[in-house]
């Protein structure tokens, strides 16, 4: 091989590597267009209900505290799985009822834990953020939370 590139060898080698990466991108591209239709929440239920929730989730800034897939704060628990840890993943009005209690219940004022502030949310927005944590538990989130617990 020569020590000196000449103009051919590198424009061979710019056309070259240029075509490979495109075959990948196009590749990966179609992988996960796949993907998407096929495993991913694309055919999961996202209800006006479901939308309101999220609403709330971002108007209180819950990520502040909270995580949701891995993404956010790490001061309060995980809350993709939050509705199967309480067991009313199936249910939907138990699962309104728990998270009222719940969000009804703080501050709990116990010394030396974290705290929970009072958001004073009416039943129609904790119905839709329970239906929107019942939503987010569909995710298939490839293993996250790593334990139940969150």
């Amino acid at each position: 091989m020569r020590e000196v590139m000449t103009k051919t060898m590198a424009r061979n080698v710019f056309y070259g590597g240029s075509l490979f990466f495109i075959v990948v991108f196009l590749i990966l591209s179609a992988h996960s267009v796949r993907y998407v239709v096929n495993q991913s929440t694309a055919n999961a239920p996202l209800t006006d209900s479901v939308a309101r929730g999220k609403h709330v989730w971002e108007k209180h800034a819950c990520i502040n505290c909270h995580t949701l897939m891995g993404e956010g704060a790490y001061f309060a628990p995980e809350l993709q799985n939050v509705m199967t840890r309480w067991g009313v993943q199936d249910e939907p009005e138990d699962a309104f009822e728990v998270l009222k209690g719940w969000m009804e219940a703080q501050p709990t004022g116990i010394e030396g834990r974290r705290q929970m502030p009072q958001f004073n949310l009416s039943d129609e927005e904790i119905r839709d953020l329970a239906e929107f944590f019942r939503w987010v538990n569909t995710i298939d989130a490839q293993g996250w939370p790593p334990n139940e617990a969150g």
